[in-house]
């Protein structure tokens, strides 16, 4: 299952977040987007969940989660995300 996250402090980085949803179950991929031009977060990212209990249990726990100064948003990604 593929998770957006949304909301995420500039600073946190993409082993954080490794290490964050990887208490729940593995992980395929994890990835932040990034500025073109300055090379910094845009303060959201996605993480893919082979098994869906994990990624669903992982939601539960973390969406509305603070992680560095920011409480995260943590939904299923849809084709529109």
């Amino acid at each position: 299952m593929k998770l957006l996250l949304r909301n995420l402090d500039r600073l946190t980085t993409e082993a954080e977040l490794r290490d964050l949803f990887e208490q729940f179950g593995k992980i395929e991929y994890c990835t932040l987007v990034m500025d073109a031009k300055t090379g910094a977060s845009k303060g959201f990212g996605f993480i893919d969940m082979p098994s869906d209990e994990a990624a669903k249990n992982a939601m539960k726990k973390l969406n509305n989660k603070t992680i560095g100064k920011n409480k995260i948003k943590v939904r299923e990604a849809t084709k529109e995300s």
